[in-house]
Order: structure tokens, then C-alpha cells, then sequence
């Protein structure tokens, strides 16, 4: 089974809702690169030395980063309101992400969870542009103000262009969700529309530079190409996901398992054999008295034993134990049976999928992990 997607490294800053706020080491990185590109900038405004206009600089890109953070906790503080648990916030390289451990219940939760992070940028613009109207104009706070207001408002406005990943093609997801009736739908749709949204991005670009009277800005072409290349990307993911869920949809413990009788544990390897013959099953499940799923046969060990020696080999002899609560509901599909086979994997590699009292199949983390990557 695939394990629970692991927590991002990084230095816990603090928490919000309960969730960690987790600084990474490549959003550090992403503050240096900021402070580097946009120190010249501020060098040639202000006229300043150099020293100086990189610690300006420095102010500019934690300013920056605290726009990201707000960005990412107005998803996670709505998406709590509607009753989802966030796992984690993190600022990463390009950009952030919220995590969360479930997926929005409706269409009007999903859209309103993914515009709220644009949304606190515009707002932030407003505030930051308020700001620098009311300092001396030319001035560092000026700037710097003016300069993060500006950059608040590139990130709203990108972010709500209907295209995954952007906040606003989970939008777009949201709304054929809505009109459709399905989801997986509307996933596909908001991911095609963002591979439009990023051939188009880098293509305008190019085009603007191209009639510039300047001529062509390589910074500026390498920036729309690296922007490009992150929104195909994620595009790209969305889309495998979507196809990913479509799959998961038809998982059923007899799809991902091997069908299995039940047996009582006291019997021979013969009365194994017969019940595997007479049942049609695959694997041979134990059964202690009081009915539960104890083991089950290694059918390696048990083909060692001569035909002549199996009436008197116990089926313990060539059995492996089971943990306690190594067992599914048979009748679980889809997601709701990879969620219950998930949690069930953290303590036992291989489960018992149980209809009643009836064992149905047996089902090994690992058969089930390689369904999922293929």
C-alpha cells in the first residue's frame, strides 16, 4: 500500500488550526534568489549603495513569503470552516502548499477554499498600495510597498486564471463539478485548460518581448519559460490524478486481492488443499475458534510438502501469523476500500477481506501498491 504522503521537511515555524507552518529550505533559497534579482532594481531607484540595497531587498522577500503564507492559510482557515482538517502548511521553492485530509464535500466548498488564497492577495495589494500612498513618495518604504503591492496583485490575478494548478482551475473544476454531477470531470476539463493556460502564457510573452522596442529580454523570456514549464507540470499531475481517481473507482478487494476460503486452524494441509479445490480460491485463510482471520497458508512453504506428508502436516506448520484487525470490509469499493486497506497496511503487509463472518480475499499491501503505480 502506498503510506500516508509524508510531512514536508522543513523548519516548523509554528502552527495555525492545529496544523504545522513548515519553512523549507528551498523557500529559503526562493527568498535569496528574490533578494538577489530585485536588489539592482532598488539599487537604481533609490540610489543607494550596494550593501544597502540588498538589505532592502531582504525586507522585500520576507514581505514575499508572508504574502505566500497568508495566501496559504486563507485556504486552510476556510477550508476548516467547512469542516475539513489541515494537515500542513508549507512554504516551499514555488511558492506553497495546504494540505488537507480530505477532499472538499461540494462544489461550493472547493471553490470557495481555492479562491480565498487569490482573494487574500488582492486584498493585500490593497493594503500594501494603501500603504505606500500614504509614505514619502521615492522613499525604501515606498518602494518596497509599491513593489509588493504589485507583485500581490500578479499572484491574485494569476492564481484566478481557470487552469489547474492555479487556485483558479480548481475553480473551474469546481463549477463543471457542479454542473455535471462529476467530478473527475471537471478535473480533467480545469487540467486541459491549464496546459492551454500555460502554452498561452509563455507564448504572450514571447510575443510582447518580441514587439518590444527594446528587443527581446532574455530574463524575462527565461522567466516565462520557468513559469510555463511549472504550470504544464502541475497541469500534467492533475490530469494523472484525475485518471488515477477514474481507476481507483472500479477497486474492489476482488480486483485487488486473491480470493480466499477460510479454514479452521486445526486442519491438515490435505483439508487445505480440498477446500482451495472445492472453493476455487487462491489462498487459504486460518480461522482461530472464535471465527477471526489468524493466518494464512505460504503457499512456497506449503508446495514443499511431499503429497504423501500433507495428510499428517498441520496447516500451522507452513502458515504466517496475522496481526489483530488485519481485516477489510468486503464490501468497501473504491476510494473508501484504498482508505480502509491504507490504515489497515500501517500494521500488517498482508489483510483479510471479510463479508459477514465469510472470508472473500486476501489482499498484500505491496499487490495493491503496484496496482496504483500501473
Amino acid at each position: 500500500m502506498p503510506p500516508e504522503r509524508p510531512r514536508t521537511r522543513g523548519l516548523v515555524i509554528g502552527r495555525v488550526a492545529g496544523a504545522p507552518i513548515v519553512l523549507t529550505p528551498s523557500s529559503a533559497l526562493m527568498a535569496v534568489i528574490i533578494a538577489l534579482l530585485f536588489a539592482p532594481t532598488f539599487s537604481g531607484q533609490l540610489g543607494i549603495g550596494t550593501g544597502a540595497a540588498y538589505g532592502i531587498a531582504a525586507v522585500f522577500a520576507v514581505i514575499l513569503l508572508l504574502s505566500i503564507l497568508v495566501h496559504e492559510l486563507a485556504h486552510g482557515l476556510v477550508a476548516g470552516a467547512f469542516g475539513l482538517r489541515v494537515r500542513e502548511f508549507a512554504l516551499t521553492l514555488l511558492g506553497g502548499h495546504t494540505q488537507m485530509t480530505t477532499a472538499p464535500a461540494s462544489p461550493g466548498n472547493g471553490a470557495l477554499i481555492a479562491a480565498s488564497g487569490p482573494l487574500s492577495n488582492l486584498v493585500l495589494a490593497a493594503v500594501l498600495g494603501l500603504g505606500a500612498s500614504v509614505a514619502p513618495d521615492g522613499g525604501a518604504a515606498y518602494v518596497v510597498l509599491y513593489t509588493a503591492a504589485s507583485a500581490n496583485l500578479f499572484v491574485g490575478v494569476l492564481n484566478l486564471v481557470p487552469g489547474l494548478p492555479l487556485d483558479g482551475g480548481q475553480v473551474l473544476e469546481a463549477a463543471i463539478w457542479a454542473v455535471s454531477g462529476n467530478r473527475r470531470l471537471g478535473a480533467v476539463v480545469a487540467a486541459w485548460a491549464g496546459r492551454v493556460v500555460a502554452v498561452a502564457f509563455v507564448l504572450v510573452v514571447f510575443f510582447w518581448q518580441a514587439r518590444s522596442a527594446w528587443g527581446i529580454d532574455l530574463y524575462q523570456v527565461v522567466w516565462a519559460a520557468v513559469v510555463g514549464a511549472f504550470l504544464w507540470s502541475g497541469a500534467t499531475q492533475a490530469l494523472r490524478q484525475a485518471r488515477t481517481e477514474r481507476a481507483v473507482e472500479g477497486f474492489s478487494v476482488e480486483t485487488l486481492g486473491a480470493r480466499a476460503v477460510g479454514i479452521a486452524a486445526t486442519a491438515m494441509l490435505a483439508e487445505a488443499d480440498a477446500a482451495r479445490s472445492v472453493s476455487g480460491a487462491e489462498a487459504v485463510v486460518l480461522l482461530s475458534p472464535d471465527g477471526r482471520p489468524a493466518a494464512y497458508v505460504d503457499p512456497a512453504a506449503a508446495q514443499t510438502v511431499p503429497a504423501a506428508e500433507r495428510t499428517r502436516v498441520p496447516v500451522t506448520a507452513v502458515a504466517v501469523g496475522l496481526p489483530a484487525g488485519a481485516v477489510v470490509d468486503a464490501d468497501l469499493r473504491g476510494g473508501a476500500l484504498l482508505s480502509a486497506l491504507s490504515a489497515v497496511s500501517r500494521f500488517a503487509p498482508v489483510m483479510v477481506a471479510v463479508r459477514g463472518h465469510q472470508v472473500v480475499a486476501l489482499v498484500r499491501g505491496a499487490d495493491v501498491a503496484a496496482r496504483l503505480r500501473s
